[in-house]
């Protein structure tokens, strides 16, 4: 069912009320959130049980099924054995910076002789390239590993092979049809890899080898692997499903039984001021701070950061980190008002066109991406934002919406694009600014056969109804039941209808709403963020009824606990 909202289409599952209720009663579940299991597939005892009850023997395959990691971990077993110089090459996002650390933290006890570089995003670019193959030559490096990249690095394979560098490539991005010439390629997306788990970040490929690494020298793995996996797979927004959901909730326990430097210093910048920290925390605050590492100057802070034990240099990066964050979201606050400014003015016309591209040369192509997500998530159309070069050249980020597969229509356009990478949802790329009007024209085309205008409408996914008398502290216990909560396991959405306001809606810092609402004898306080527009409505509703879709959400405040609403939208 579809339901019009103020600003978003509302989807509703059609729940059979009567396999809800044998939800509830089988698994001893709040009705809301036996609903919710119901809404998203979970249809019968086997599938749920394997959902809520996650386990290592369940959970975790055989990772001696990745093509070539028997390969990768004799290279590297072989290369600290004989004293061999190795080089980790990672990248400059969270990803590539805990996949980094990872596998320092792992070999390091070992004795490898290892060093690692993360290229700058401004100077290096995205990638191992020639010029880091010949710099490790001419150091005597024996070993690159990649990190989160090197499935698309083709010349700077051949020239490893050439200069008799060893390469051994572990990646989570898709292969772009053929593969590069190396000593052994981990990535669960080739098509001949039999891992039956596809969905890792390039932190959880890398933790693979390391798992097996440490099995063969019958070595136990150190909490601080754990933690960096899960920052990583959170950070890179991988999917919370099977082996992923199992590791971060593993990962999560151990942060939350002792916390490290890092995400000691990091809480505190966030003011999360809670006992457990859950994955939204890590997503909405801890993240965030993180993608901080990548615009450092000098990149080895980043890893430091990490691991480091010395507390006033963790300290000391955190201050950092807390700065350049609050610059970056004034950053995406002032961009994200320039594609607005630019719609209302309809500069950007979206009654004629369903792909938002816009550039600037003064965009930093650090932030754009989180950008591009927002106005996905505002407005519903994939969306291309791209910082232009002096060499006129569009470097960027697009976003996507679950209708549209962004990688493979970058794929179809392969030959206008420098490069391009990602998933199906998220992507980056580059091309001549000159090619950007054929890329816009192939891709309206493209969507014009196969989405409908429906398709392009922003929309929040209902999960169930709520009635306010069913928020209780069993609801909120069979709640978190469902986490970690993240990409394909969001928070569910919760429709309430027929409510009414209990007082006039305030409106905090010009942009969020916050009021009371009542229904069937209880009064609950809402919040709308980032929705000032509906402010003069609720101003003006009076004692009308009005439906609300909202996230529960727990309140810590002071040692106690308080259930709220966040609001998304209403329906008057």
């Amino acid at each position: 069912m579809l339901i019009q909202g103020q600003k978003f289409l509302w989807k509703l599952k059609d729940i059979d009320q009567t396999i809800a209720h044998s939800i509830a009663y089988d698994f001893n579940l709040s009705f809301p959130i036996a609903q919710t299991l119901y809404a998203r597939g979970f249809l019968n005892k086997e599938q749920i049980s394997s959902f809520l009850f996650t386990s290592f023997q369940k959970n975790v395959a055989d990772s001696r099924l990745f093509k070539d990691i028997d390969t990768a971990i004799d290279r590297i077993l072989h290369a600290i054995k004989k004293k061999e110089k190795i080089l980790i090459f990672g990248d400059y996002d969270v990803d590539g910076i805990t996949s980094t650390a990872l596998l320092l933290v792992a070999l390091l006890p070992l004795d490898a002789d290892i060093n690692f570089y993360l290229p700058n995003r401004i100077k290096d670019g995205y990638g191992l390239s020639e010029k880091f193959v010949q710099k490790a030559s001419q150091n005597n490096y024996k070993l690159i590993i990649t990190v989160d990249n090197g499935i698309s690095a083709f010349d700077a394979a051949d020239l490893a092979q050439k200069l008799n560098i060893d390469l051994i490539i572990t990646d989570h991005h898709r292969p772009h049809g053929n593969l590069p010439v190396a000593t052994a390629i981990v990535n669960a997306n080739q098509d001949s890899c039999m891992y039956p788990y596809k969905d890792f970040a390039g932190v959880g490929i890398i933790f693979k080898i390391v798992c097996l690494i440490y099995k063969e020298l019958n070595k136990e793995i150190s909490d601080k692997i754990y933690e960096l996996l899960m920052l990583g797979t959170v950070a890179d927004v991988a999917p919370l499903t099977g082996e992923n959901r199992f590791w971060v909730q593993y990962g999560l326990c151990k942060i939350n039984k002792q916390k490290s430097l890092a995400i000691n210093v990091l809480a505190q910048n966030s003011k999360l001021n809670k006992n457990y920290l859950d994955s939204l925390d890590i997503g909405f605050s801890i993240a965030p701070q993180l993608n901080a590492l990548g615009r450092l100057a000098d990149p080895r802070q980043a890893v430091a950061f990490l691991i480091s034990s010395d507390e006033r240099e963790v300290n000391r990066i955190g201050r950092i980190l807390l700065t350049m964050n609050e610059e970056r979201k004034e950053v995406d606050r002032k961009i994200y008002q320039e594609i607005e400014y630019a719609i209302e003015l309809k500069k950007i016309n979206l009654e004629q066109e369903n792909i938002i591209i816009a550039a600037n040369s003064s965009w930093p192509a650090g932030v754009i991406g989180l950008v591009a997500g927002k106005i996905v998530q505002n407005y519903g159309k994939p969306t291309f934002l791209f910082h232009l070069n002096k060499n006129g050249i569009l470097k960027g980020s697009c976003r996507s919406i679950p209708e549209f597969n962004i990688f493979d229509a970058l794929q179809e356009n392969k030959d206008i694009l420098i490069s391009f990478g990602g998933h199906s949802f998220a992507a980056g790329l580059s091309l001549r600014q000159d090619d950007v009007f054929v890329l816009k024209e192939n891709l309206e085309n493209k969507i014009a056969k196969e989405l409908s205008p429906q398709d392009l409408q922003p929309k929040i996914e209902v999960d169930a109804e709520l009635e306010l008398p069913e928020l209780n502290k069993q609801m909120l216990f069979d709640l978190q039941r469902l986490e970690p909560f993240g990409n394909q396991n969001r928070q569910p959405i919760f429709l309430v209808k027929n409510v009414t306001l209990q007082s006039k809606p305030q409106l905090l810092k010009d942009k969020h709403l916050k009021c009371l609402i009542f229904a069937d004898g209880v009064i609950k306080p809402i919040i709308f963020f980032n929705r000032p527009d509906l402010y003069s409505i609720l101003n003006n509703i009076g004692d009308k009824f009005f439906d609300v879709v909202c996230n529960v959400i727990k309140n810590e405040w002071n040692d106690k606990i308080s259930i709220e609403l966040q609001g998304l939208d209403i329906r008057v």
